[in-house]
């Protein structure tokens, strides 16, 4: 009973105050974390390189040009980009920025990610003033750098066709990633500083961020991993106004704010955000590796939309423009007399760059001439890569072409019963040992989808081991799959690419999607940053029996078909697996790659049955027809328990029909041979097969619609379309319909 009282005395304040004074080491109130600066109103003497006068001047152009583009679209983000203005512009001045205007995409360049994607205005205003500048110094560009520019009076055509993007793409200046959706580029930018770090450069990388966008649960994984192995050389600007789109952080985020990034052990400086001075001192400090060897976030205490008339201090702010007159009056408070025609932005984006004096254009010249002199000749990077990775194959993954001869822990033996993962194990740690730039990880699932034998070869990543290739994400596969086809899409000095793979089990894929469509639209709006990637999507299918409904992989694959720049691959057996891996490196297009976890019939090859080459060609005749006059019949099959029950009950089936069976790996491949080589893909499956066909799938039945007429997906077309249930994989595919006797139903009724 004494116990128990004396645990209630510890609620009265009597009590606390007790304890307090007793044993005062028990009563704290504390968040752990990096070091902790606040430079907040701190006389803090002037810097010589920073003229903060100038700097202020050149943030008030760029607010003019900002505001315009959004008039213009009439669309756009002011808030977030009017709040930053005096951040990215410090940024660029302060010295600590390796980047050529004149070779935006040099190599050696620190880099940078938007991850508040949205703010565009200031992003395109910001590139407006740089090359504008450069315009006016008479410096004539490289077409690299054209490619890269935007001009003032591009801003007239914000968010049109043919005019500046909306969201942040990759192929301008000062942006190495394409952003957009909330929260990515934590994990971006994470993914850039291990991967310059993992080479043995010195490379940093800058994350422009805002603060609802740290409620995104990527960016929690991000910041703990980052946090975790020491990320010294991430370096995250937050502008912190207390806003999202809806209102305030405080909606989502009820605890102190500082808490967020104490608790996952950052280094914390604290600064207002529209203090020049402030600024440069801390991305200097952050620049330099202010306290532990721990990412730094300069915390940035800002009014959003600062300038842009009612909506200044607001949420609304976010992503609403002002009406015409309003902006007028905005453009007019910052000291534009502009015309305010409606209709006419170019007009007012005139009066804007007459503004720009003399003394400020030089200044933001000799600013940019310092940080391009930051950066280290290409041949003097490629030397220290050369160095810290002495002793493996400085080569990159376009070096993996398959030996003519495969080497033996690449070959399966015919009759053997082998999981596919079993394949993709031992591709993995093969590829490992032939290239310096292949990076391996899985969402807390090494020891199931067995990545670990490629993790081992160079070890894992650590804080001790700053050249592992191997990852422990955690359960984390949002952030596992942003930073690592981030990676995948840099382009290192020496013109490596790196390779990227990570695995979850298939049916939490999904999660992964925003990831990989965010870097497939990167590809695509900036092919010389075109990224590959092997997605894999481990234990497909019914195969993961035990686990139940929960597990099983049956679906996944109607989301990643539907995205362009992608396939996915899914091979029969293990021999099937290595060929296809081999292929995608080939081709160095990303791909999403199913493999198995129980043993799976190895085909024995040969005797009519083509080599296990042919599944690259994305579907491939396993059996031919025999011509024996009877009823025509064309078993269209994916997966490979599936082939192995219809070859059980084929000579069953023989005895009514003459069958032909094809064997699908990709749909996708097979529809782009049928554009590439037309008479191949006729061989295989000619478009009078379709009348016979009849489709077989151990997963979404949908997969396999290409091999259909239009509309014909009522009785030939085979699949599991719904949750099963716990049990081993022959009691799933009894269940479904899909053993041998169930096949016999559905093929002879």
């Amino acid at each position: 009973m004494s116990v128990l009282v004396s645990r209630y005395n510890l609620l009265e304040e009597e009590g606390r105050q007790a304890l307090a004074l007793g044993e005062p080491e028990r009563l704290q109130y504390r968040a752990e974390g990096g070091a902790y600066l606040n430079l907040r109103e701190l006389p803090l003497e002037p810097l010589s390189e920073i003229d903060e006068d100038k700097i202020a001047r050149l943030c008030r152009i760029v607010r003019g040009l900002a505001f315009a583009a959004v008039d213009a679209a009439q669309s756009g983000h002011p808030g977030g980009s009017s709040s930053k203005a005096e951040q990215l512009l410090t940024l660029l001045a302060s010295g600590v920025v390796a980047f050529d205007a004149c070779h935006p995409k040099h190599p050696g360049r620190d880099r940078m990610v938007w991850s508040a994607g949205h703010c565009t205005p200031l992003f395109h205003a910001l590139l407006a003033l740089v090359y504008e500048t450069l315009r006016g110094s008479g410096v004539a560009l490289p077409a690299e750098a054209e490619r890269a520019a935007v001009y003032p009076e591009q801003l007239a055509r914000f968010r049109r066709w043919g005019g500046p993007s909306g969201h942040v793409e990759s192929h301008y200046a000062l942006a190495d990633t394409s952003t957009g959706s909330s929260g990515h580029g934590f994990s971006a930018g994470l993914g850039f500083a291990i991967l310059h770090r993992s080479c043995g450069l010195d490379t940093k990388a800058f994350v422009i961020a805002g603060d609802a966008e740290t409620e995104e649960g990527m960016s929690y994984e991000a910041r703990n991993l980052a946090s975790n192995l020491g990320v010294h050389n991430l370096v995250v600007t937050l502008d912190y106004n207390g806003f999202g789109i809806d209102g305030p952080i405080t909606e989502a985020l009820p605890s102190p704010y500082l808490n967020h990034w104490f608790a996952q052990g950052w280094n914390i400086v604290e600064v207002n955000g529209h203090n020049v001075r402030e600024l440069a001192y801390a991305y200097r400090l952050a620049a330099r590796e202010f306290g532990e060897a721990r990412p730094t976030v300069v915390m940035c205490h800002t009014t959003k939309g600062v300038g842009y008339g009612r909506l200044a201090g607001t949420g609304d702010s976010h992503g609403t423009p002002l009406k015409h007159e309003e902006y007028v009056a905005a453009m007019r408070s910052l000291g534009f007399q502009i015309p305010g025609k409606q209709g006419d932005t170019a007009a007012d984006i005139r009066v804007v760059v007459e503004a720009l004096g003399a003394d400020e254009r030089d200044y933001l010249a000799e600013r940019l001439q310092a940080a391009a002199r930051k950066l280290t000749p290409e041949s003097e990077l490629v030397k220290r890569m050369e160095t810290a990775l002495a002793g493996r194959p400085i080569a990159d993954y376009t070096s993996l072409a398959r030996p003519d001869i495969l080497p033996p822990e690449l070959v399966f033996e015919a009759g053997d019963s082998v999981a596919t993962r079993k394949a993709t194990e031992a591709w993995f740690a093969w590829a490992m040992k032939h290239t310096a730039f292949f990076y391996v990880g899985a969402g807390d699932l090494m020891k199931s989808i067995l990545t670990g034998k490629a993790e081992s070869v160079y070890g894992i990543h650590t804080r001790e081991n700053l050249l592992g290739r191997g990852f422990r994400f955690g359960i984390a596969e949002q952030n596992m799959a942003m930073m690592s086809t981030a990676m995948s899409q840099d382009v290192l000095p020496g013109g490596f690419r790196p390779m990227t793979a990570f695995a979850t089990y298939g049916v939490f894929s999904p999660m992964m999607a925003n990831a990989v469509r965010m870097t497939l639209i990167n590809s695509a709006v900036n092919p010389r940053a075109s990224s590959f990637f092997i997605m894999l999507a481990a234990h497909d299918g019914p195969e993961t029996g035990e686990d139940g409904p929960t597990h099983h992989g049956l679906f996944w694959m109607s989301l990643f078909t539907a995205y362009p720049g992608i396939k996915v691959y899914k091979p029969l057996d293990a021999n099937e697996a290595i060929e296809m891996l081999f292929h995608a490196a080939r081709r160095g297009e990303p791909v999403v790659f199913s493999a198995v976890r129980p043993g799976t019939p190895v085909f024995r090859r040969g005797d009519g049955v083509p080599p296990a080459s042919e599944a690259v060609n994305g579907a491939y005749v396993f059996h031919p027809f025999r011509h024996n006059g009877k009823p025509k019949k064309v078993l269209v099959v994916c997966g490979g328990q599936v082939m192995a029950n219809v070859l059980e009950i084929l000579p069953e089936l023989e005895e009514r029909s003459d069958v032909k069976i094809v064997a699908v790996t990709s749909p996708q491949l097979f529809e782009e041979l049928r554009r590439t080589d037309p008479p191949k893909a006729n061989e295989i499956f000619p478009d009078e097969d379709r009348e016979y066909a009849i489709t077989l799938h151990n997963g979404w039945r949908g997969f396999l619609y290409p091999f259909l007429l239009p509309g014909d997906y009522s009785e030939r077309v085979f699949g599991m379309d719904a949750f099963s249930r716990s049990g081993k994989p022959d009691e799933i595919y009894r269940a479904a319909g899909f053993d041998a006797a169930g096949l016999r139903k559905k093929l002879l009724g």
